[in-house]
């Protein structure tokens, strides 16, 4: 449980409304207007500069581990040099739209809209973006096929190298980066790098000053953790990290310092068991007591969920619940294939249990050798019902990368970024989230193209594919812009400092400077594509399982009349019902949907591969929704499974449609099992709900235990779990006073439950409940 001390730091998070914080946006203006006509990189270093040295610094009176991004925690940072257009159009409604409020005094309002909108205005990432685009990939994005993100934010999606810094300290990595300026002082890269390490390195005596300010009113017991947190800070300005204490508090900095320079989300964790653990050993020996421990976990666990981030309201309805995406990995395997797991992987699961909120993302890689032990602790927090762990199967995801280029070693490695997007740690620069792909959106626009019909079912398959093949396309165009917009406009050197192969290329990560340059899309609509293929297939065809010929039920332009009548017309609730229930659905083994969904992911997953992206790497598929599976329903009409125009799509990016998955869990991983997972390697998501009482006791354990080992036998990437009542959420959603840390999994990440707009409550609560 929560010491007193954390208990209080947890109150304090949810004290006060979000309010939103302009810091950011005036100082990066200030810098910017002294900067004007030099190198990009150069400006977004000395901006970086300039907000270290000015922004707020506060000092909790509980905290045990310092670093603030904002002065009120959970506050929304805006970046008006990406886009300050939305934040006009928003500042208005922050306070009263349906998802992710915040505050925001008249006083600021006046201050953005006659200073920061009228400076960031023709100089934004944004206006890079809309400049370079071109009107026909414009265009695909209004038929909502697709939509770019990243146009309009720092794009994250990263793990950084953290044991590095642990490791060397930082000022080893300065003196490398000045021998390197030296060498090459032409070199813009390295001047911005230069003046970032020494912009941080600086930082933490600005820390050093803010806790030592804090002595003068301290109780003696205050004063000598006090004493030991301005030790801490001025060692680790330039030293390696010397135990857990210091590692932690060096790991926060790391994040607070990134998140400065970008105010981007889903700046990972990485594999914390791995390098945190010959510190968490050394303070062991050292005798600091396991309770100490764990309250200082407790605390690292609790400054995740100080950071929120502000989305526009479109952008909101895709990432609903403030997803800030501190994954944080345990288990797996090493670099010789062996498993890895330790002690401190059973703990960082273990402060679930104290915690209870969204961050960090924890999540559990699984493999055929994983120990039934660490299965057993992870089914213990999975039980909690706050959708916490997700598993990852390390039998098809470090194959997958390996498909990719990947070296090996480096493959056996991967961690997870965001919600459950795949990558390498401080090899990697993915743009893992820039873009979601609708394929629902393809068939509808096929049959809205095609009102003459197909003489056969395979043709209708046949052109469904080629309205992928055309959108993919000017999706991957699209991206390619994103892609140069951040070079052009947002490089993050400090970042790139702690990203291999940055420094010996000399290159920023925007501008290919890592090892590794990959571009994720996801394909969105699996379940629904081939639910309502199937139904065209046997009614509108007359084709069965196996080549079975049936007579067919009703003719293409009656199926369409109804689509476009959305069910509406007399005797069309009859053909409805009839095709929600009595066709086979994906998602309980049945091969003849199943493998509709198959032909039709991996059709994606094909067409998307073959681009490559303008850092000289490829696009890599996946398949997940984060909550975009409610506004991409949204952008669809009626479809031919029974849907309603509308409707949310099936949730997660591989989980069956909800409530039509009746023949049980298993049945889910069978079908699920038999799509090309290992084509996937951005990452893709299984949402499962159990009902609580199917986990009780050891018995309960011991039958989840079993559920992920064929979850993993099966070789699917990903799955996660809500385990919570339906009388639960319903209860909740009308009295939200009375569930205010009912913590849920929405997909990919956990979030408030409260805090979820009414449809994505919706979504969560019509999940089908499975028992085992």
């Amino acid at each position: 449980m929560l010491t007193p001390r954390t208990q209080a730091i947890k109150d304090s998070l949810f004290a006060e409304n979000r309010v939103v914080s302009l810091e950011r946006g005036r100082l990066y203006m200030e810098s910017y207007k002294e900067t004007e006509g030099e190198p990009v990189v150069v400006r977004r270093a000395k901006a970086l500069h300039h907000l270290l040295e000015n922004h707020e610094i506060v000092i909790d009176d509980y905290d045990l581990l310092a670093g603030n991004r904002t002065a009120k925690p959970r506050a929304g940072v805006i970046s008006p040099e990406m886009s300050p257009y939305w934040i006009d159009d928003e500042l208005d409604v922050f306070s009263t739209r349906p998802q992710d409020t915040f505050d925001i005094s008249d006083e600021d309002k006046a201050y953005y809209r006659e200073v920061l909108l009228p400076f960031w205005s023709g100089q934004s990432l944004n206006d890079w973006y809309q400049a370079h685009i071109d009107e026909e990939v414009a265009e695909a994005e209004r038929t909502k096929v697709f939509s770019v993100a990243q146009t309009d934010k720092g794009q994250g999606h990263i793990i950084c190298d953290f044991d590095m810094v642990l490791h060397r300290g930082w000022g080893d990595i300065q003196r490398e980066v000045r021998g390197l300026l030296e060498a090459h002082p032409e070199n813009e890269f390295y001047q911005a790098a230069v003046i970032c390490l020494e912009a941080t390195i600086a930082y933490y005596g600005r820390y050093e000053e803010a806790l030592r300010a804090k002595l003068v009113d301290a109780t003696p017991e205050r004063a000598a953790e006090l004493e030991r947190m301005i030790e801490i800070m001025h060692h680790l300005a330039t030293e390696p990290a010397r135990d857990l204490y210091d590692a932690l508090q060096q790991v926060w900095m790391i994040e607070v310092v990134l998140e400065h320079e970008s105010n981007a989300s889903s700046l990972s964790l990485g594999r914390a068991d791995q390098y945190l653990w010959p510190y968490y050993q050394k303070s062991l020996e050292q005798g600091e007591t396991p309770e100490f421990i764990r309250e200082l976990l407790q605390d690292f666990y609790l400054k995740t969920n100080t950071i929120v981030f502000i989305r526009s309201t479109a952008s909101a309805a895709f990432f609903a619940g403030f997803p800030s995406g501190f994954n944080l990995v345990v288990g797996g395997v090493d670099a010789e294939g062996n498993d890895c797991s330790n002690d401190l992987s059973e703990l960082l699961l273990d402060i679930q249990k104290d915690t209870r909120l969204p961050q960090p993302n924890l999540s559990l890689r699984v493999h055929e050798g994983t120990p039934a032990e660490l299965y057993h602790e992870a089914g213990e927090i999975i039980r909690l019902g706050d959708g916490i762990p997700q598993c990852f199967n390390d039998e098809v995801n470090i194959p997958a990368f390996v498909n990719r280029g990947v070296s090996l070693e480096d493959a056996r490695d991967y961690a997870v970024v965001g919600c459950v997007e795949l990558s390498i740690p401080g090899r990697m620069y993915g743009l893992h989230d820039i873009s979601m792909f609708n394929m629902v959106r393809c068939l509808e626009i096929t049959l809205e193209e095609h009102p003459e019909g197909f003489d056969t079912f395979e043709e209708l398959e046949e052109a469904v594919e080629a309205t992928i093949d055309r959108y993919v396309e000017l999706m991957v165009r699209g991206c390619n812009v994103c892609d140069l917009a951040h070079r052009e406009t947002s490089p993050t050197p400090l970042l790139s400092c702690l990203v291999h192969d940055s420094l010996e290329k000399g290159a920023d990560i925007t501008s290919a400077g890592a090892r590794y340059n990959l571009s994720g899309v996801q394909g969105v609509g699996t379940a629904n594509v081939a639910d309502s293929l199937v139904v065209m297939k046997r009614a509108v065809f007359g084709e069965g399982e196996d080549g079975e010929k049936l007579k067919p039920k009703l003719t293409y332009g009656q199926l369409l009349e109804m689509l476009e009548r959305d069910w509406e017309g007399e005797g069309d609730e009859v053909w409805r019902q009839s095709f929600i229930n009595r066709y086979p659905k994906y998602g309980n083994d049945i091969d003849e949907v199943d493998l509709l969904g198959r032909r039709f992911l991996s059709h994606y997953g094909h067409a998307v591969e073959k681009y490559d992206n303008v850092r000289g790497g490829k696009f890599q598929p996946g398949s997940y929704t984060v909550s975009a599976h409610v506004p991409l329903g949204a952008a669809c009409g009626a479809t031919p499974d029974g849907r309603k125009a509308h409707e949310a799509l099936a949730d997660g990016g591989l989980s069956p449609m909800r409530g039509v998955d009746k023949h049980g869990p298993t049945a889910s991983l069978r079908s699920v099992s038999k799509l090309e997972n290992v084509l996937d390697s951005n990452g893709s998501l299984l949402n499962v709900k159990f009902s609580p009482s199917t986990l009780e006791g050891e018995r309960g354990l011991a039958k989840l235990t079993a559920y992920l080992r064929a979850f993993s036998r099966l070789k699917l990437q990903h799955i996660q779990f809500n385990v919570v009542n339906r009388q639960t959420l319903i209860d909740a959603q009308k009295h939200p006073e009375q569930h205010k840390d009912l913590v849920v999994r929405v997909a990919g990440y956990s979030a408030m439950f409260v805090e979820l707009s009414k449809a994505i409550q919706d979504d969560i609560i019509n999940r089908t409940e499975h028992v085992l």
